[in-house]
């Protein structure tokens, strides 16, 4: 079963404008009426969006899982991936992962990983373990953002590091969704954006709480009643 361009059409301009990142505090529609929204889908298209989803949010991993088995799903993933947009979409992601985890592995003072070790996707991670002692791995080109990056987790600056990484995402989703309108490729933009504006809305939830407690614990518990909490 095929999905038709007028069923893309109906569904994408049902589908509210998601709006400038960190501007909206919230996503513009709840994920239980953008799951009833993508209802339309084919069987076969859910399945892929269902993939890609899977394999770019954190949240839907096993628990326990390892980094081969992190790594091993991603692969998995580009294989069954047919569209070039969204193997490049997922590609990038997955690179930038890649490159703030060997930020990670650098700020904990690892050594460069050896050539067996299993840490990162794609054919980049060898000219990074090569480069281990530039400060951009010798990636500034490609990864323009990676310096930065660096800085903030240095300094700690786990707020920044997050936006940041949630920035580059949303643009790259950005540079294809002007050659994609009313196409699958589309709609999966739209989700994996809804998916960005709702890790920031929730994150900013939790900073928002945590300065709070930590009004409370300064003495202003009188504020106490006052709920954080975000509608569904």
């Amino acid at each position: 079963m095929k999905t038709n361009s007028d069923t893309y059409v109906m569904l994408l301009t049902s589908l509210p404008r998601p709006g400038p990142l960190f501007i909206a505090k919230r996503p513009p529609l709840s994920r239980l009426k953008l799951e009833q929204r993508l209802r339309v889908l084919t069987p076969e298209d859910a399945e892929k969006l269902s993939l890609i989803e899977k394999v770019l949010s954190w949240s839907l991993l096993p628990l326990g899982a390892s980094e081969e088995d992190v790594l091993n799903r991603s692969q998995k993933a580009m294989e069954q991936l047919e569209d070039k947009t969204l193997r490049d979409i997922v590609k990038t992601r997955l690179e930038i992962r890649t490159c703030v985890a060997a930020l990670r592995r650098r700020e904990r003072g690892e050594p460069a990983p050896t050539a067996n070790t299993v840490w990162g996707f794609g054919g980049k991670v060898g000219r990074i373990a090569a480069s281990w002692a530039k400060p951009g791995f010798g990636m500034d080109a490609a990864f323009p953002w990676i310096q930065q990056a660096g800085t903030c987790l240095q300094n700690g600056d786990a707020l920044a590091l997050e936006r940041l990484l949630l920035e580059q995402a949303y643009r790259n989703l950005d540079r294809y969704a002007g050659f994609h309108i009313f196409d699958f490729v589309a709609v999966a933009i739209y989700v994996l954006k809804w998916g960005i504006l709702d890790r920031w809305a929730r994150y900013d939830a939790d900073i928002a709480k945590e300065r709070f407690g930590s009004l409370v614990l300064a003495g202003l518990g009188s504020f106490a009643h006052i709920s954080f909490e975000k509608e569904s």
